[in-house]
């Protein structure tokens, strides 16, 4: 390469000739294809790319998606390796159109350093400003993709009481067709007296069906069968369908017995279709009343846990963050995850960025999750010491290797696979701990205990900015 063509990039526009004519020597120009690969995020930093003519973007993969950090064609921009110690590349980089690249190896970037080329501001100041982008950019993508994945299962948690709301609200129509029915073929056969015993039978079912025995599956068929023997012996059209909704209320042969000492053949079977329809319709709406109770319960967290129409900071009990986050992940702790609770309710109320905690509560308990691979134990505990809320969640799971216990805070660092995990969910907790709250973020880690502890002191100062 010509000397010319490398001081007119900004990168070297104030190397002497000499400088400039040794760097022609000790770096080569490399040819890209569009959509080649210059270097692969994860690998080891060996050269420092800039950018002769062409394009190029970098792109860091997170979870299995990409984020876009740099697109540009600006002749002189620089990315790569750096000659420091676990120096890698952070992002992958492609050519956008085909590209001409200055490579530098990491022995010539550390020549030109070590001997005062004027390179050492440029790259400081790119090293700086990039970080800082990249940590933004990251953070806001480690959001998004936590969101992404609360809104999931969220989506699902709600599903299954709208599903059931639905079904109940179909099935009622079916249901008062068939009351309605009954009720007037009932109503033209008995006589005031009759109807007036009948209503008082049917307010003690509907007391019964309020607090029905809870039988198992066996002694459930086996009441069925009972039932369904009564109703067959009386000359009950299709007994055998409404037998289980007389179970389930709790009723039993000795308490139809009372109904047909007053009623007897048609009669009889008109008025168990109405009170059997009667008995349906009431669970019908228990079901709608329990699905819109679980969907406003769920509504009501999803507020509480992005704190939402509320200011930033707000006085807040840390136990109300805690359970909205557990509602919110109840997809994931399902059969085979036992959540307990050690909360000491005395805590005060405290000033903080609550929907923040909510975050390094969400960040914590789904790395327990994960530690436990959907098998096994997670404690939240809360208490008082040293004048601090200290709120600890621990798991049983395989524990942290001690040799890497001291960079589990690290950005970027992370034990997932290339493309699982970012790398910033505890970097991220970290500093909405420590730098936002002026508190404490510790581990404790061996097998079968990990334990994570959060200390936030009282009164708790927090402060602006990350």
């Amino acid at each position: 390469m010509q000397t010319k063509t490398l001081r007119s990039l900004m990168l070297f526009e104030t190397f002497s000739d000499q400088q400039l004519q040794w760097l022609t020597e000790n770096s080569s120009e490399v040819d890209f294809k569009q959509n080649e690969n210059i270097f692969v995020q994860d690998k080891k930093g060996d050269a420092l790319w800039v950018l002769i003519e062409g394009g190029w973007r970098l792109v860091r993969l997170m979870d299995g998606s990409e984020t876009t950090f740099v697109n540009t064609s600006q002749p002189g921009t620089w990315a790569g390796g750096i000659p420091l110690p676990k120096g890698i590349y952070q992002a992958t980089a492609q050519a956008t159109v085909p590209t001409r690249m200055l490579r530098i190896p990491d022995d010539a970037v550390e020549y030109m350093l070590d001997n005062g080329y004027p390179i050492a501001n440029h790259l400081l100041a790119g090293i700086t400003v990039g970080a800082r982008n990249m940590a933004m950019q990251t953070q806001q993508h480690e959001k998004m993709l936590a969101l992404g994945k609360l809104s999931a299962g969220l989506a699902h948690e709600l599903n299954n009481p709208a599903a059931a709301a639905q079904r109940a609200a179909a099935q009622m129509r079916e249901t008062l067709a068939e009351m309605q029915t009954a009720l007037l073929k009932m109503a033209a056969q008995l006589s005031p007296a009759q109807l007036e015993q009948v209503t008082k039978l049917q307010g003690e079912a509907a007391i019964k069906a309020k607090n029905p025995p809870i039988l198992d599956s066996l002694a459930q068929s086996e009441r069925e069968d009972e039932l369904s023997g009564w109703l067959d012996n009386h000359e009950v059209a299709d007994g055998w369908k409404i037998a289980a909704t007389f179970v389930g209320a709790g009723l039993d042969s000795d308490w139809l017995d009372k109904l047909a000492q007053e009623l007897a053949g048609e009669t009889l079977d008109n008025t168990l279709n109405w009170l059997a329809a009667t008995l349906t319709a009431t669970d019908l709406l228990n079901q709608l009343e329990q699905s819109n109770e679980r969907i406003s319960i769920l509504v009501k967290s999803v507020k509480e846990y992005s704190y939402m129409d509320q200011a930033p900071v707000q006085e807040i009990d840390v136990h109300d963050g805690l359970e909205s986050t557990l509602t919110m992940l109840a997809h994931k702790l399902r059969q085979g995850i036992t959540v307990t609770r050690e909360y000491d309710r005395s805590l005060p109320r405290i000033n903080a960025y609550g929907s923040e905690l909510n975050q390094v509560w969400t960040n914590l308990l789904d790395n327990a999750v994960d530690a436990i691979n959907g098998q096994g134990k997670i404690w939240i505990r809360t208490r008082s010491e040293n004048n601090c809320i200290v709120v600890e969640i621990a798991d049983n799971g395989p524990g942290i290797p001690p040799q890497i216990q001291s960079r589990i805070f690290e950005p970027f660092f992370t034990t997932k696979g290339v493309g699982e995990g970012s790398g910033l969910g505890l970097d991220i907790a970290y500093r909405i701990v420590v730098q936002r709250h002026k508190g404490e973020f510790k581990v404790d880690s061996q097998p079968g205990d990990t334990r994570f502890q959060v200390s936030l002191p009282l009164p708790i100062e927090t402060t602006e900015g990350a």
